[in-house]
């Protein structure tokens, strides 16, 4: 099906989302094996606080020359500097549905840990979460969900933030690579 909309001319490409490893393997071969278009693409969760990717799904997808569109950069908002410990969590949506994630103490110490960092390097938390993601040379676009103009225009201006390797080494004594801060949830509905 995939492969007659690219043949037609209604699809460049196609990919996946938030497959694991394995099934973008696995998905390779059958493509290759059947005379099938392959996935171009993978749009995986991936933040400071989320870096399990790099552990598998980062090195398949460069192996395969396939482009990586991260969403949830921001944490679902916790790198955003709105969820903080010791305050009460504002009411959200977010909050709701992800109550363990966002409630979590190892994901909070983080943000805390993670705020003089950014700060020291004269950035908001916001873009060195951007930079960080936009950092790892297998990711080729971060996938923004704000909700209002100010928080775009804040986006956008943070869109040319590079993170010197000092900074990049600060951040992984705080969450260590491929691994998660504290429990992460993944929804098909990917609120950002």
């Amino acid at each position: 099906m995939l492969t007659d909309l690219m043949r037609a001319g209604k699809v460049r490409a196609i990919g996946s989302s938030t497959f694991p490893a394995s099934e973008i393997v696995e998905a390779q071969w059958v493509a290759e094996r059947r005379g099938l278009a392959s996935f171009r693409t993978e749009q995986p969760p991936y933040s400071i606080l989320n870096r399990t990717i790099e552990q598998e799904v980062l090195p398949v997808c460069q192996k395969y020359g396939m482009g990586v569109l991260v969403w949830s950069p921001l944490a679902k908002g916790m790198l955003t500097g709105r969820y903080r410990k010791g305050h009460s969590l504002p009411e959200s949506l977010r909050v709701k549905v992800f109550a363990k994630q966002m409630s979590d103490g190892r994901n909070l110490e983080a943000v805390e840990r993670l705020i003089p960092i950014a700060e020291g390097a004269g950035i908001s938390l916001t873009h060195m979460a951007m930079g960080f993601v936009m950092a790892h040379p297998g990711v080729t676009s971060a996938i923004l969900g704000p909700r209002t103009m100010q928080q775009l225009d804040d986006l956008l201006a943070g869109a040319e933030v590079a993170l010197t390797d000092e900074i990049l080494d600060l951040i992984d004594k705080v969450v260590a690579p491929g691994t998660d801060a504290g429990p992460m949830a993944h929804s098909t509905l990917r609120p950002r």
